[in-house]
């Protein structure tokens, strides 16, 4: 079973996201908007895809339970069988799978208490 197909994501608490956001984008030239920066790829297949980097306020609660500064965002081929195959395995789940006109998302936790975000994108949704 395939789990992980790429990174979906890089999301981080900042002080001021969108100055942060605009420093990112007169010094390293991202292409920002009110949700941080989009990478659009191909992946092997020819697919359109997506990686997502965007600064959050502090005070957010998305990456909850866990205090990091951070959370990344893994892409996945099957949501459903990867969060049935971890829980088998003692994986801590956090939450119920959520599903959007982008994607279906599920959350687990590692062993050192960082939240990860599962994604099983429809990138074309973006387009």
């Amino acid at each position: 079973m395939q789990r992980v197909t790429g990174i979906g994501g890089f999301f981080f608490r900042a002080k001021d996201p969108k100055a942060l956001t605009a420093w990112y984008h007169e010094h390293l030239g991202l292409n920002t908007d009110d949700y941080g920066c989009t990478f659009w790829w191909k992946d092997s297949a020819g697919n359109d895809c997506s990686t997502q980097w965007s600064a959050m306020k502090e005070s957010t609660d998305y990456f909850n339970p866990s205090e990091k500064q951070f959370m990344q965002n893994f892409r996945v081929a099957d949501l459903d069988a990867l969060l049935a195959k971890l829980r088998e395995e003692g994986v801590a789940i956090v939450g119920e799978p959520e599903s959007y006109d982008y994607g279906k998302f599920g959350w687990i936790l590692d062993p050192e208490g960082n939240k990860i975000e599962l994604w099983e994108p429809k990138d074309r949704a973006f387009l």
